[in-house]
This record gives C-alpha cells, sequence and structure tokens, in this order.
C-alpha cells in the first residue's frame, strides 16, 4: 500500500481558496443582483465554516485515550465531516434551491454583468489550485483505483469531504458562469435563476453521498478492502501460523484495531506459544504501523 495522504494539507488550501472566493463573490453579488452570484458567495462561506470543522475534528481526534474513550478519539473525524455534510445539504444546497426559486419569481434583472464573470473566472482558477492540491493527495492513495471506486473504500473522511466539497464548487462555478453569460447574452434573468438551482442541487447530491459514506464509517467500518487482504496474506505467511480462521479489523480515524482468529503451528510449551504470538504481533505491528490495538486468539477451528 502507499503512503498516507495528508489530508491537513487539502484542508488549509481549501480553506484559504474558499474565503479568497467568498469575498471576491459576495462584492459581485451586491453589484451584479445575481442569483447564481448569491448561491456561490454562500455555498463559499459554508465552506470556509466546514473547513474549520473539519480542523477542528482533526485536532479533537488526535486526543490520546482515556478512562471513558479507551480505543482514544480517532472516530471523533466522522462526526465532524457528518456535519459538514449538513452543513452543505442545508446552507449550500437548500439555500441555492431557494434563492434560484426566489429569483424566478421576481425576475430581477441582473447587473453589472461583466463583473461577476470576472469574479467567476478568477474564482475558477483559485478553486482549480486548490481542487489540483486535494488530487495529488488522493493519487497517493487511490492505489490505481478510479475516484469514484476511491471516494466509496477510502476510511479518510476528511480528505474524503475536501475532495467532494472542492469538485461540487468547481461544478458549480461552470454552472454560475454559464448561467450568467447566457443571462448576459439573452437579458433573460431566468438563466441566472435556473443556474442557481442546478447550483443548488448540485451541492445536495454531493452532501447526500458524503453522508452515505460517512455514516457507514460511524456506524463501524473495517479497513480498506485491498488493505484488508494485505494483511490477510502476510499473517498466512507467518512461519508460526499454521492455518488462519478470521481477520476482524475497525478504522478508528486514523488508528486500526485488528483482532485475529488462528491455529498456530505447534509449540513446545504454554510459553513458546506466547512468545510465538507475540512475535507475530510485533511484525504485523512493524508492517502496518496504523495498528494500535491487535487482539490475537490462538485456536484450532474456526
Amino acid at each position: 500500500m502507499s503512503g498516507k495522504a495528508d489530508s491537513l494539507k487539502s484542508i488549509l488550501y481549501a480553506l484559504a481558496a474558499n474565503f479568497a472566493i467568498a469575498v471576491a463573490k459576495a462584492i459581485a453579488a451586491f453589484f451584479t443582483n445575481s442569483g447564481s452570484m448569491l448561491a456561490e458567495a454562500i455555498h463559499s462561506l459554508a465552506d470556509c465554516g466546514n473547513q474549520g470543522l473539519l480542523l477542528w475534528g482533526v485536532k479533537h481526534a488526535k486526543r490520546p485515550p482515556d478512562e471513558n474513550h479507551p480505543l482514544g478519539y480517532g472516530k471523533s473525524i466522522y462526526f465532524w465531516s457528518f456535519i459538514v455534510a449538513l452543513m452543505l445539504f442545508s446552507v449550500g444546497g437548500l439555500f441555492s434551491v431557494y434563492e434560484g426559486v426566489h429569483k424566478l419569481q421576481s425576475r430581477e434583472a441582473m447587473a453589472s454583468p461583466w463583473i461577476a464573470i470576472g469574479v467567476l473566472v478568477f474564482s475558477v482558477i483559485t478553486e482549480s489550485l486548490s481542487m489540483a492540491a486535494c488530487v495529488a493527495e488522493v493519487n497517493k492513495v487511490r492505489n490505481g483505483r478510479n475516484f469514484l471506486q476511491w471516494f466509496r473504500e477510502t476510511r479518510q473522511s476528511d480528505l474524503m469531504v475536501i475532495f467532494g466539497e472542492d469538485l461540487a464548487a468547481l461544478c458549480g462555478l461552470v454552472v454560475a458562469l454559464a448561467a450568467i453569460t447566457l443571462t448576459m447574452l439573452t437579458g433573460n434573468p431566468v438563466f441566472d435563476a435556473a443556474g442557481s438551482i442546478v447550483i443548488g442541487l448540485l451541492l445536495l447530491l454531493v452532501a447526500y453521498m458524503l453522508a452515505t459514506e460517512v455514516k457507514d464509517l460511524i456506524i463501524g467500518q473495517g479497513v480498506e478492502p485491498a488493505l484488508r487482504d494485505e494483511m490477510w496474506q502476510f499473517l498466512e505467511q507467518q512461519p508460526e501460523v499454521e492455518r488462519l480462521f478470521n481477520l476482524l479489523t475497525m478504522q478508528l480515524g486514523e488508528d486500526v484495531m485488528v483482532a485475529v482468529k488462528a491455529q498456530m503451528r505447534p509449540a513446545a510449551s504454554d510459553l513458546a506459544l506466547i512468545e510465538a504470538i507475540n512475535a507475530v504481533e510485533q511484525r504485523f505491528r512493524s508492517r502496518y504501523g496504523s495498528v494500535i490495538w491487535c487482539f490475537f486468539e490462538p485456536d484450532f477451528q474456526d
């Protein structure tokens, strides 16, 4: 397996990009009276808050285990990732749809469309840089999978959320740019309102996909399938292991808990059996540094 992606770097890139974009969009929305632009400004502002929540989640997840949380706080990042998905759904998606419907009813004309177009071009460039930084981190752990497969299998919820947010933001910017351009060319504000609705529906879709994936992590998921297969093969190859019956894993943020049930090769004594198990565990932990807890059950049947 390849090295771990630096999700913190992606969060900071996205936060910087979204703050700059949110300010530019808000100014443009004020001068242009554009529904698509206002929806995009709210979306970028919500993204800034989302990245703040992820930063808090990353920090909270690193707290050491205590009496009430003997397995640590690693899974807390899943909770904050789920909150971000809800924020994207409500503040981003629902507001954008509402703003688009409002614009359809009022048919307010757009002013100074060139300001909006200039800001959107700037935003597309800035968001593309943030997206490129995120993709660079994703590529470190994608291991030949397509992006959808990685999205469905990854256990790094913070990186997953940043990827989803950046992708939705970039697509939303393109939609807003097209809507405002059509409004400027035709003089029909319906295109601008429709653009806001499309952006909202896009955000709702991404938020639903993120919430669904993070929900599974909150309930409890094992490590990625490819990593579990690799762990299984590693244990089967150990000279002390006669037969591997079962391997259970649990992803706890950055940490992993593992439970192994295996038949060990005959040992001269109980002490020798314990030493053999300890040797396998030590090599296993050395190979997989994310494994913090390893429970080994020797048995002769499944």
